[in-house]
């Protein structure tokens, strides 16, 4: 294909061209981080849902992926227009064709072969259609150049799966239902005028019509006999067409494919240099920029000409000069996703926050959102983990939010919005037995739900609840401290607290307890709870749930008896077998994945584990998981991710723990420190500010840290703050092969303040 020709020569020139004196090699990292990327890593699933070749610029409203059954199928369901939900929704279809109108219809089956993927660009062939394919897209508009090779009856046929579509002249516009409340609306525009128009109905091709409207609603361009390549731009929008056909004209009203290309490759190496790296291997690379780029997918900007769309209340907001996000599953990003974004795009994060707020009150109640959608809040998961959002990036430096509106509706989620799993109900009996006993109770063996809105899927899993609720009241808290509501803070304190209440003082794992106090016996953790383990905790076992005190390690240590049970406890975690086949495991646990041992390194629940022997003064033992880890499971190739990625909530810890600091409890404005593996890496912090890892010898061998300095002083702690690298600093660390058993063990990090006396 042209494009792809060149593309390749002026990816040449560049590295060849620069005579400054910086290595080619460090040339291309810094000036084409994005030639890094690899958006078919992950694309084949070790059980669930694989990761997704996603097209699109950092954080922008259109989204597009290749429609197919999975990567090994060998058909395109049509060519995508753009994703409304990550992973999950896309609206409007895209099909060539050639051949007589008896073989049209609303979407076409499309043999493919030579596809070839970059963040910015899609190119594909369509083997038996004999016709090229080229894509491209902006923010909130896209161009397509499809190219058919042999003379015969061509056609571009237009799907709605459920909307409306209008045809006049060279002019398609329309909209499709994303829900009942939520529409999105297309205008496009062919370069030219087509030799025809029609609307595909019953199966057949009416040229006497121009509106198609209901379920597969498609109409069609007639473009003639010959040979040719045909251009088309098309803008998207959640307002109206009106607003769609703007945001086309604003963006690539006249541009051609290779300068919409060329400015999304630009727009990617200035996003993707924020992090520049040198040293590792070319597959590292890749893992590494490949990881950077999915945290980049989510959420999206859905400002237009400073107006929105809201789902929240269904209606258009002026944005006030400020660009308003969704699309966020804060139970997986919170934990790493957003620390990131504070450290290298702190004023998209603050406005990522600010929409929070503008949501919580858009919705009435005032409840902070925990799975934020282009179609409204869809409360799935447990817990309310937006709160450990705001108070991370508060901490850390980020003001541009209002954090007494931040307690406000983070207080109401928790207080008022009932603690139940996947539920928007207000707070009920559940609730009230948590707020009196400090626990969630769980139902005895054969004993029958009676609680209103529980999910007979979902159940109660009163075991990750209580620990999730807990960090979530411990964030609370540390907002309260801030704001100098002292009796608020104090109580929340003692609430955090709460995990507690499900210790097994014998087992040292917690254990679920029934409404009468009573634990739950006999138990198995290993495979015990049902489908997901959720009649206990949620997709993991109580292996993974008994580290699931972020705020509070140093506590949970004492509970297990002192550093050396605590660090012999974590030893059996990646050491217990199955203790049956595979098959019959992930038959009730199909989200833990990703197994050494009962850890699975495929669900967020678990990434912060490897870096807790940091508390209990094995700083060595964080270096080989983490590495081991890294190496085993997330690799440059079509498998290279262990689990569900969910867009970027578990390529953010890719990120961190690559580069060697991890923030083990957002909230706290301090980093763990694992294993470089870079031997430099420099992350623009914004202003002119720059932290530095430098891990002199870092290599596959050499990943243990034989002694440190943080910003030129000696360094003996297996953490720093972020007031320590807030203004731009160094960290220095030799590297061997062998553990230094003594570096990092004086000082473990930090864990929330005592628990109050009454």
């Amino acid at each position: 294909m042209k494009y792809r020709m060149k593309m390749t020569l002026a990816a040449i020139a560049m590295v060849v061209g620069l005579g400054n004196g910086i290595p080619q090699a460090m040339a291309q990292d810094a000036q084409n981080p994005v030639s890094y990327v690899n958006p078919y890593m992950g694309n084949i699933s070790h059980l669930l849902v694989p990761t997704f070749p996603t097209i699109h610029l950092p954080n922008s409203l259109l989204r597009a992926y290749p429609e197919r059954a999975d990567f090994t199928g060998d058909r395109l369901n049509g060519l995508p227009l753009i994703v409304t939900n990550h992973r999950e929704r896309s609206a409007f279809n895209l099909t060539p064709y050639q051949g007589e109108t008896s073989g049209l219809k609303a979407v076409l089956p499309l043999s493919y072969d030579r596809e070839q993927i970059a963040p910015y660009l899609y190119q594909v062939y369509l083997d038996e259609l004999e016709a090229e394919v080229e894509f491209a897209p902006s923010h909130q508009s896209a161009i397509y150049r499809i190219t058919f090779e042999k003379d015969s009856p061509s056609y571009l046929v237009f799907n709605s799966r459920k909307g409306m579509l209008k045809v006049t002249g060279n002019v398609v516009q329309g909209y499709q239902f994303v829900d009942d409340k939520t529409k999105v609306y297309l205008y496009a525009v062919l370069e030219g005028q087509p030799q025809g128009t029609g609307v595909w109905k019953d199966g057949q091709f009416d040229k006497s019509l121009q509106t198609a409207e209901g379920t597969d609603a498609a109409v069609v361009w007639e473009l003639g006999n010959q040979a040719k390549a045909y251009t088309l731009r098309y803008g998207i929008s959640f307002i109206d067409e009106a607003q769609a056909k703007k945001n086309l004209e604003r963006e690539i009203a006249s541009a051609s494919l290779e300068q919409v290309a060329e400015t999304g490759r630009q727009v990617w190496n200035k996003a993707l240099g924020k992090i520049q790296v040198q040293g590792g291997t070319d597959d590292e690379k890749r893992v590494f920029y490949t990881s950077l780029y999915r945290c980049y997918e989510r959420p999206v900007c859905l400002s237009e000409d400073g107006r929105y769309y809201s789902a929240f209340d269904g209606k258009i907001h002026e944005d006030g000069g400020r660009p308003f996000y969704t699309d966020d599953w804060l139970w997986d990003t919170y934990r790493a996703t957003h620390p990131l974004r504070v450290l290298i795009d702190g004023q998209v994060e603050g406005d990522i926050l600010h929409s929070f707020l503008l949501m919580a009150k858009q919705m009435g109640n005032n409840w902070m959102p925990t799975f934020p959608e282009i179609t409204g809040d869809t409360r799935r998961m447990n817990s309310n983990h937006g709160v450990a959002t705001l108070i991370d990036a508060y901490r850390k430096g980020i003001r541009s939010f209002s954090l007494e509106d931040a307690y406000t509706a983070c207080k109401a989620g928790m207080e008022e919005k009932t603690l139940i799993p996947w539920s928007a109900k207000p707070a009920g009996w559940l609730d009230e037995f948590y707020k009196e006993h400090g626990y969630i109770p769980a139902l005895n063996p054969g004993e029958k739900e009676t609680v209103p809105h529980v999910s007979i899927w979902e159940k109660r899993q009163p075991v990750a609840v209580t620990l999730g609720t807990s960090y979530d009241q411990w964030c609370l808290s540390q907002i309260a401290q801030e704001l100098g509501k002292q009796d608020d803070a104090k109580h929340y304190l003692k609430r955090s607290y709460n995990y507690r209440n499900l210790f097994h003082p014998e087992t040292r794992f917690f254990h679920p307890k029934n409404k009468d106090g009573e634990f739950i016996m006999p138990l198995d953790y290993r495979y015990d709870g049902g489908l997901g383990a959720r009649d206990y905790y949620d997709e993991n076992n109580g292996y993974v749930y008994r580290w699931d005190v972020q705020h509070n390690v140093a506590d949970l240590i004492q509970l297990m008896g002192g550093n050396e049970r605590f660090t012999s406890a974590l030893d059996s975690l990646f050491n217990v077998p199955l203790g049956m086949s595979k098959w019959q495991f992930y038959s009730f646990l199909p989200d833990h994945t990703g197994n050494v041992g009962m850890f699975s390194m495929a669900n967020e629940p678990c990434l912060h584990i490897p870096y807790l022997y940091n508390y209990a003064g094995k700083p060595w033992m964080t270096q080989k998981r983490i590495r081991t880890l890294l190496n085993m499971w997330f690799r440059n190739d079509l498998m290279g991710v262990p689990g569900d990625e969910d867009g970027g909530g578990m390529s953010a810890f890719v990120v961190f723990s690559q580069l060697g600091f991890y923030p083990v409890t957002p909230g706290m404005p301090a980093y763990n420190i694992g294993s470089p593996l870079f031997t430099d890496a420099r992350i623009d912090l914004g202003n002119g500010k720059f932290f530095e890892i430098k891990a002199h010898n870092a290599s596959t061998e050499n990943k243990y840290i034989q002694s440190a300095t943080l910003n030129g002083k000696p360094w003996d702690r297996p953490w720093f703050t972020h007031a320590d690298i807030a203004e731009g600093g160094v960290l220095e660390v030799e590297m061997g092969p062998k553990a230094n058993k003594q570096w990092g063990t004086l000082v473990p990090p930090p864990s929330a303040d005592p628990l109050p006396e009454k």
